[in-house]
């Protein structure tokens, strides 16, 4: 217990450098500080990618975490949050968990949570579970909801029948 105490308390760690307490304490130290590192790193969520307003991509973007663009992206984009800035244009499918559009998108944007704020201009159809279009926002095109938006076998064997598989014709009225 004395020894406990004596390697929390900072004074006589520094002042008399009593051998057998102060490998305790060097020993110690490390384990907690390892212990702490590992505990704080699953809880740190990496940053965002952000395409800088002077990039232009032509190409398809693919991750699992979050990105915002600020540029122009002429291809597809998978991401977990997709944040489109105002002066940004995609011109391509978007695909995300999460979806906020404060520029300009031309294609499908497909998400669990989809967002057009009122600098948004969407052309293009919007497969959603939960959507919020704010008062000023431009859409042109068509909105479905699903349980599961980002599914692509679903989507496509709904296109030559009904939009929602399974509900009555009524339901959708």
């Amino acid at each position: 217990m004395f020894s406990k105490s004596k390697i929390n308390e900072p004074g006589p760690k520094q002042g008399e450098g009593q051998g057998p307490k102060t490998p305790e304490a060097s020993s110690s130290a490390p384990k907690t500080t390892t212990d702490f590192q590992p505990s704080s790193a699953p809880k740190s969520k990496p940053p965002a990618s952000v395409l800088s307003s002077d990039l232009t991509i032509k190409g398809n973007l693919k991750t699992t975490g979050d990105i915002q663009i600020e540029g122009t992206v002429e291809g597809d984009i998978r991401a977990h949050l997709l944040t489109v800035g105002e002066g940004a244009t995609i011109k391509g499918e978007v695909m995300a968990d999460d979806v906020v559009v404060n520029g300009r998108v031309v294609g499908r944007v497909r998400g669990l949570k989809v967002r057009l704020t009122s600098t948004a201009r969407v052309e293009g159809d919007i497969i959603h579970k939960t959507i919020a279009i704010e008062s000023g926002a431009h859409f042109e095109g068509s909105v479905q909801r699903r349980d599961d938006p980002l599914n692509t076998t679903q989507q496509q064997g709904a296109r030559p029948g009904q939009q929602q598989q399974g509900k009555p014709a009524e339901a959708k009225a």
